[in-house]
C-alpha cells in the first residue's frame, strides 16, 4: 500500500466515457483456466451515457444506466451490455436533451414550450429520476435494477431487457430506499428509506419484502414497514446509502450529511436545482448510531454518539457476547465526499486528481462496538479482541471510539464485499474491496479484520471494479472461493476490457476473459448462479 501507484498517463479517464450497447453477446478470449464449477452470470450496473447530444451530465451518478453481463459456462465466457430503458433514458433519447433531473445535473424546461405550458408543467411537481445505475438485486423470482429513489426497474437477467418500472410509493410509505438491501437465505429482503410523514414528522423506515409467495404473486405487493427510526433533525434527514443487519438487530448510522427538505421541495423545479444542491453538512451533531430489534421489531432508545464521518458502505455487523460489532468504510469529517465526484474532477490530469483528493475527507476502515445493555461509566466494551470503546457520559449518551482496521493516506478500501451467504450478520474474518487511489480505482484488496493483514492485486494502468465473492461448492473455509471483477486497461493494444477471476485466498490470478471493448465504470452488482 505504501508504494503509492501513480497514473500519469491518465488512462482512468476512459472509464468515464460514453459507450454503445451491444446487439448480441460477444465471445471473450480466456487466458488461464476457469474453474468448471463456476457457471453463471456476473451482472453489474453503472453509467454508460455521459451526455445527451450537446448536453453533458455533470456528476458520476448522473450517466444513464448501463447493465453489463459476463456469462460463464463450461470454461467459455461471453460479454453483453444494454442500456436500461428507463423513462429518463427513453425520454432523453427521444427529445435529444436531458429531460429528467439527475443527481448532479438539472433538466431545464423544454425550450419548445411557451411560457404558459411551462408554467403548468411546473405545477405537476418534481419528476424523480428512475435512472437505476447503482445496483441490481433479486426480489422473489425477479431482478430489479435500482438507484436510491422510489423507482426500481424490473429487468431480465438473461436478455438484459427492461420489463417494468415499479414505484415503491404504491406499496410503502418511503420516499426512496437504499441500493443496498439485506437479503436473507430464504429470500426475505430488508431495506431502509427516508420518510417524511404526517405533520411533517421525519423518520427512517426499515421495510421488509417477503420471499417468493406460494401463489406466485408479487412479493413487493406484500411489503411492509417494520420499524421507524427517529431523525436527529426535524426537517433534515441524513443521507443514507446502506445499513447493517445482524441476526437480531438493525444498525443505522445517521451521519451529518443532511438533505435540506425545504430547499428540496421549494427550489427544485423553479431554479434548475438538482439533488446535489440540497445537501448540507451539520457541523455540530457528529455521527449518531441507532439500533432496532428485528423480531419483535422495535427501536432501542440508546443514544450512541461519535465524531463526524461520511458513510456509504457497511462491511458487516454481528453480535458477540452482549455487544454489536459494526465494521464500516468511513470518510472522516462532515464535508460531503460526493462533492469530489463530479466528472470534471475525475477526468482531470493525474496531478490535479491528486490535489483534489488532498483536500477531501480521508478514508478509513473502522470497527465500532455498541453495548446492547447500558451501564454507567468507563469503557463498557469487554470484548478481548478489540480496542474500540464505548463510554456512558453524564448526559446519558454513549460515546463511541473506533478501532482502525485499515488506514492509508488517500487510499480507500471501498465497495466492500464479504462471503455474504455464509457470514452476513455473523462473526467473520475477511473483507474484499476495491482500492481507491485518490478516488481512482486501481487495485483489489483483501483485509483480515481480525489481524489487519492485507493482500493486493494490482496491474499498471488497469482499473478494476468492486470484487464479488463467489464461494466454492462445499467450501469449508470462509475465503474458499473466487473474486470476480471487471478490469479495464485502456492503453492495451488489444482487448482492453476483461473479467478477472482471482483466488480469494491470496488474490492470485486464476483466469481472465478479455473482450475487444472498453467497459465504463460500474458500481455494484451480483453473481447469479
Amino acid at each position: 500500500w505504501a508504494s503509492c501507484t501513480q497514473h500519469p498517463a491518465g488512462g482512468y479517464k476512459k472509464i468515464f466515457e460514453t459507450c454503445g450497447e451491444l446487439n448480441e453477446p460477444i465471445p471473450a478470449i480466456v487466458v488461464g483456466v476457469i474453474p468448471e464449477w463456476l457457471s453463471g452470470s456476473l451482472l453489474r450496473l453503472g453509467p454508460g451515457l455521459f451526455e445527451v447530444g450537446a448536453e453533458p451530465f455533470y456528476h458520476l451518478f448522473d450517466g444513464q444506466a448501463l447493465m453489463h453481463k459476463f456469462d460463464l459456462k463450461n470454461g467459455h465466457v461471453t460479454y453483453y451490455r444494454k442500456f436500461v430503458k428507463t423513462d429518463a433514458y427513453v425520454r432523453a433519447m427521444t427529445e435529444k436533451r436531458v429531460v429528467i433531473t439527475e443527481f448532479g445535473t438539472a433538466a431545464y424546461p423544454d425550450p419548445c414550450k411557451n411560457i404558459f405550458s411551462r408554467f403548468f408543467t411546473y405545477f405537476k411537481g418534481i419528476e424523480v429520476t428512475d435512472n437505476c445505475l447503482v445496483n441490481v438485486y433479486p426480489v422473489g423470482e425477479d431482478f430489479y435494477a435500482c438507484t436510491e429513489t422510489n423507482y426500481i426497474t424490473k429487468v431480465d437477467p438473461d436478455t438484459l431487457e427492461t420489463l417494468k418500472k415499479v414505484d415503491l410509493c404504491d406499496y410503502l410509505s418511503v420516499n426512496g430506499v437504499t441500493a443496498h438491501p439485506h437479503i436473507e437465505s430464504d429470500g426475505t429482503v430488508y431495506n431502509l428509506g427516508n420518510c417524511f410523514g404526517k405533520n411533517m414528522s421525519l423518520a427512517y423506515n426499515i421495510v421488509k419484502i417477503p420471499p417468493t409467495q406460494k401463489d406466485k404473486s408479487d412479493p413487493i405487493a406484500k411489503s411492509k414497514v417494520l420499524v421507524q427510526i427517529p431523525s436527529s433533525e426535524r426537517f433534515k434527514p441524513s443521507y443514507v446509502h446502506s445499513f447493517g443487519m445482524t441476526e437480531n438487530y438493525f444498525v443505522f448510522v445517521e451521519t451529518p450529511i443532511k438533505i435540506n427538505l425545504l430547499k428540496f421541495l421549494t427550489a427544485w423545479s423553479i431554479w434548475g436545482t438538482n439533488y446535489m444542491d440540497c445537501f448540507e453538512s451539520n457541523e455540530t451533531m457528529g455521527t449518531w448510531f441507532h439500533l432496532a430489534m428485528k423480531d419483535p421489531a422495535k427501536y432501542i432508545e440508546h443514544k450512541f454518539r461519535t465524531s463526524a464521518f461520511n458513510l456509504f458502505h457497511h462491511i458487516n455487523s454481528y453480535e458477540d457476547d452482549g455487544f454489536i460489532v459494526v465494521d464500516l468504510c468511513t470518510w472522516k469529517g462532515h464535508e460531503f465526499v460526493y462533492n469530489y465526484l463530479y466528472l470534471a474532477n475525475l477526468r482531470e490530469n493525474w496531478e490535479e486528481v491528486k490535489k483534489a483528493a488532498m483536500r477531501a475527507p480521508q478514508p478509513e476502515v473502522r470497527r465500532y462496538v455498541l453495548p446492547i445493555d447500558e451501564k454507567q461509566g468507563k469503557n463498557l466494551i469487554s470484548l478481548p479482541y478489540t480496542t474500540a470503546t464505548a463510554v456512558m457520559r453524564s448526559d446519558g449518551t454513549i460515546w463511541l471510539e473506533p478501532e482502525v482496521l485499515f488506514s492509508g493516506p488517500r487510499q480507500a478500501f471501498e465497495f466492500p464485499q464479504i462471503n455474504y451467504s455464509k457470514f452476513s450478520g455473523k462473526n467473520y474474518s475477511y473483507a474484499y474491496g476495491l482500492g481507491l487511489n485518490h478516488f481512482i480505482p486501481d487495485r483489489i484488496c483483501k483485509l483480515n479484520v481480525k489481524t489487519k493483514e492485507t493482500w493486493v492485486w494490482q496491474e499498471p494502468d488497469s482499473y478494476p471494479s468492486e470484487p464479488i465473492f463467489v464461494q466454492t461448492p462445499d467450501s469449508v473455509e470462509e475465503d474458499d472461493g473466487v473474486l470476480l471483477s471487471i478490469v479495464v486497461n485502456p492503453g492495451a493494444d488489444q482487448r482492453p476490457g476483461y473479467l478477472l477471476i482471482l483466488n480469494a485466498r491470496d488474490l492470485t490470478e486464476i483466469a481472465r476473459a478479455e473482450v475487444e471493448v472498453i467497459i465504463p465504470v460500474t458500481f455494484h452488482g451480483m453473481y447469479k448462479p
